[in-house]
C-alpha cells in the first residue's frame, strides 16, 4: 500500500523537507556521541545548501543550529558550536504595544484636522481666521469626497464644522463658498491609438 505525506507525521519546519527531518530523526538514534556530532554537522551542511538565502542573514550558522534543535524537539544531544535558542522562546509572543486611540467624532477627517479646527476656534476674529476656516472647510470637503465619490453636500461640511467648534463657528452657503472638486480617474498607462 502507498503511503502519502498527509498520513505521515507533521513536519516541524517544512521548509527543509521530509528527508532532512528523517536525517534528524536518524541522528537522534545514533548511540556514539562522536558519530552523532558528525551526523549533526552533515545535517547542518545539507540545511545550508537547501536554504542559500540564509547566508545573507547575520549569524546564519547559529540559526541553522537553532533549526536543528527545533526539528529534534530539543532532544538531540550534540556539542552545539554556539548558543541555541531556549525551548520556551520558540513560540514566545511579544508584548502587546498599547497604541493610544484618541476619541474622534469622524475618523475620515482625522485627528490633525480636529486639532487645527480647535486652534482656529480659539483664535481672535479677523481675516486670517476667516481664511483658515475656509481652508479647513475645503479640506474637509476633499476628505469627504475620498469616502463618498458621488458628491458631498456643503451643508454637511458646515454642520460638521459647527459640531467640532461646539456651535461657536457657524458657516453658511451665503458666507462661505466651498470649491467644487472633481474626482479625476487615475491614468491607466495605455496610450490612445490615433485614427
Amino acid at each position: 500500500m502507498l503511503s502519502y505525506n498527509t498520513q505521515l507525521k507533521k513536519l516541524i519546519l517544512p521548509e527543509y523537507g521530509r528527508n532532512v527531518q528523517k536525517m534528524v530523526d536518524y541522528c537522534m538514534t545514533i548511540a556514539d556521541r562522536e558519530e552523532r556530532n558528525a551526523c549533526a554537522r552533515t545535517i547542518i551542511k545539507t540545511m545550508a545548501s537547501l536554504t542559500p538565502d540564509l547566508k545573507d542573514v547575520e549569524d546564519y550558522e547559529s540559526k541553522l543550529w537553532d533549526h536543528l534543535a527545533i526539528m529534534s524537539n530539543f532532544e538531540l544531544d550534540v556539542d552545539y558550536p554556539c548558543e541555541i535558542i531556549a525551548k520556551e522562546n520558540v513560540n514566545a509572543v511579544p508584548n502587546r504595544i498599547d497604541y493610544s486611540r484618541p476619541n474622534m467624532r469622524y475618523r475620515h477627517y482625522g485627528r490633525c484636522l480636529e486639532q487645527m479646527i480647535e486652534k482656529v476656534r480659539v483664535m481672535e476674529g479677523g481675516r486670517e481666521k476667516d481664511y483658515l476656516i475656509s481652508l479647513l472647510a475645503n479640506h474637509m470637503k476633499k476628505l469627504q469626497l475620498a469616502i463618498n465619490a458621488e458628491g458631498v453636500d456643503d451643508e454637511k461640511i458646515f454642520s460638521d464644522f459647527a459640531e467640532y467648534t461646539h456651535g461657536e463657528i457657524l458657516m453658511s452657503a451665503d458666507s462661505y463658498r466651498l470649491h467644487e472638486f472633481k474626482m479625476v480617474q487615475p491614468a491607466t498607462g495605455k496610450k490612445k491609438k490615433k485614427k
